[in-house]
């Protein structure tokens, strides 16, 4: 019933409809969503299943256990059963991608090479971008070969391997040793996503290791055996008593992301990071896991760079979007929304572009903000001065005269229609025509950064080459011009006339 049903239907099926928002919601903020898509938990207990069965039928016979590979057969089973599962659930990116693994370590198990390698990280990879080139830009594709490739490369690493591997010891110490490998893994796991994590999604969870910890061998050996036990006892209407235990496991899961997602500190927003400290933080884990000699260590120096400049990056003051027609503004109660009416989409969007967790506020609302039903007209500190925003917040029609006024005071003038010649800002006008070629802005008033989703240079056959042009443009004030040489894009005001 409710979110524990909608759950185990993700398990089964990937679909995630009938699991309500706020469960959703606790189940990203404690770092358990990657539990309820179609992916490499539900392939590998497919075929495992399949193996284990298949072997354990073929082995009834002693005329097939003395002249017949039975492991080999298993492996075709698994295969058969990898492949069948995934074009069940619809054959997402995240399903095929982990039905490519299996089929790779299928394989190696039955060539007698070791499956478990680096080498087949990158096997699987390639395969994948050569059926689905583009997944490679995404967070799926990338969380994913993360978390493989730093577990493979942590238990690669000779020390670890002799930590962990096979140990004549009791039961006591064999479960520590268990959980804490478990444990190492997990945080590891943590950390090489947190990058990925934090450029795509602007979020980095704190407590997701620890609630993985709990969270993965409940559903891989409570939730889903009983589940599929559940499923075939259903086809003679036994599966109720089943079906209740299910029940109770999964209500024990929400509970648990639950608690974590709202422990204080759970989870930190960060506003959008640049490109440049992304990629050094990935150059720098590939670097350390790829090197199995102290020249691993050198991959520390772009990663902490990367962390560094990823951290101190400052939240932009004004967020637009592409159409104009939603602005949000850093004030000091927070990031504040232009209009009242934005969906949920829009908003989430620039609250996590701006590294705010929670709800935006209304600009309206906000003491340094001016709005009537037409325009509205914000005051920004930064760099030593104040900032003018001026946004129109509708279509009708506003008295010529007054609104020139409004311009030539403000410095940064936003609207989702076309605005007249003679509305001159200071420094940036951004109407449609702008916006159509640029896409969504963001302006860090502090450093004078501008930054826009089409950047000069896209010149791709489906868009429109962008209004923007490459200079040396500061935006420090000087007699009402901007002079100096720090790099930056400006709106090029002769082709936007």
């Amino acid at each position: 019933d409710g979110s524990a049903g909608g759950i185990a239907a993700a398990l089964a099926t990937g679909d995630v409809g009938a699991i309500s928002e706020e469960d959703s919601e606790a189940m990203r903020r404690a770092g358990l969503a990657h539990l309820l898509s179609v992916s490499g938990l539900h392939i590998t207990a497919a075929v495992a299943a399949t193996m284990l069965i298949v072997l354990r039928l073929l082995a009834l016979s002693p005329w097939l256990a003395l002249h017949a590979r039975l492991p080999l057969i298993a492996a075709l089973a698994g295969a058969a059963a990898a492949i069948g599962y995934t074009l069940l659930t619809g054959s997402q990116v995240p399903t095929i991608r982990s039905c490519v693994a299996a089929l790779l370590v299928l394989a190696a198990l039955a060539m007698g090479r070791e499956a478990m390698t680096l080498r087949l990280v990158a096997a699987g990879a390639a395969c994948v971008m050569l059926v689905l080139p583009e997944s490679a830009a995404g967070p799926s594709f990338q969380l994913s070969f993360a978390a493989i490739t730093a577990i493979m490369a942590l238990h690669e690493h000779p020390v670890i391997r002799a930590f962990f591997g096979p140990h004549e010891e009791g039961r006591g110490r064999k479960l520590a040793r268990g959980v804490a490998s478990l444990l190492l893994t997990g945080l590891l796991v943590e950390l090489a996503l947190m990058p990925i994590a934090v450029y795509h999604f602007h979020k980095a969870g704190l407590y997701g290791a620890f609630a993985n910890i709990v969270a993965i061998p409940l559903t891989t050996f409570v939730v889903m055996p009983l589940e599929a036990l559940a499923l075939l006892l259903d086809a003679g209407g036994l599966g109720a008593p089943i079906w209740w235990l299910v029940q109770r496991s999964l209500n024990a899961l929400l509970w648990l992301a639950h608690i974590v997602a709202s422990a204080p500190g759970s989870v930190r927003s960060l506003p959008a990071m640049p490109t440049a400290a992304f990629a050094l933080m990935i150059v720098g884990g590939i670097w350390i896991a790829l090197w199995r000699t102290r020249w691993r260590r050198l991959g520390l120096f772009p990663l902490v760079l990367g962390a560094a400049w990823a951290m101190t990056t400052p939240a932009p003051d004004v967020l637009i979007t592409g159409d104009g027609r939603h602005v949000a503004v850093l004030t000091a109660a927070g990031l504040a929304m232009l209009r009242d009416r934005a969906g949920d989409y829009t908003r989430d969007m620039l609250a996590e572009n701006g590294g705010v967790d929670g709800e935006p506020l209304l600009l309206a609302d906000q003491p340094d903000a001016r709005c009537s039903r037409d325009l509205c007209v914000t005051d920004i500190a930064a760099r030593g001065r104040m900032w003018r925003i001026l946004a129109t917040r509708s279509a009708y029609m506003v008295p010529i005269a007054e609104f020139i006024v409004a311009c030539r005071s403000a410095d940064v003038v936003v609207s989702e229609r076309g605005l007249p010649k003679r509305c001159v800002p200071r420094w940036l006008k951004l109407d449609r025509h702008v916006l159509r070629r640029t896409g969504g802005v963001a302006l860090t008033l502090g450093s004078g950064t501008v930054v826009t989703i089409l950047n000069a240079g896209d010149r791709h056959p489906w868009r429109d080459p962008p209004l923007l042009e490459r200079t040396t443009y500061s935006f420090r004030p000087r007699h009402d011009r901007f002079h100096g040489t720090a790099s930056a894009f400006r709106a090029s005001r002769g082709r936007q006339k």
